[in-house]
């Protein structure tokens, strides 16, 4: 194999390497993560929504999630749709 063609091969595996470890694995990561959020959730957890809604959960059926976000007032999302459980 001509040097050039080893050149161009290595740049080529360079460059998907760095795309790799750069774009795909945190996209990964990060699905894993609220994967792992979706499994913990439970009723009385304060979480935060995709469109930034604060709020407590209520009930939780299926991929449907009850959240109350003021007294007597509540709402029903795509359990999806949380994005993070809020720290206290």
């Amino acid at each position: 194999m001509p040097t050039g063609q080893i050149g161009s091969i290595l740049w080529l595996v360079l460059i998907i390497a760095v795309f790799y470890f750069l774009l795909i694995r945190p996209q990964q990561q990060r699905a894993r993560e609220h994967r792992t959020l979706m499994a913990e959730i439970k009723a009385g957890d304060r979480v935060v929504t995709i469109g930034g809604i604060f709020g407590t959960i209520k009930a939780i059926e299926d991929d449907m999630v009850s959240l109350e976000i003021a007294r007597d007032t509540s709402i029903t999302i795509a359990k999806s749709a949380i994005a993070s459980r809020q720290t206290e």
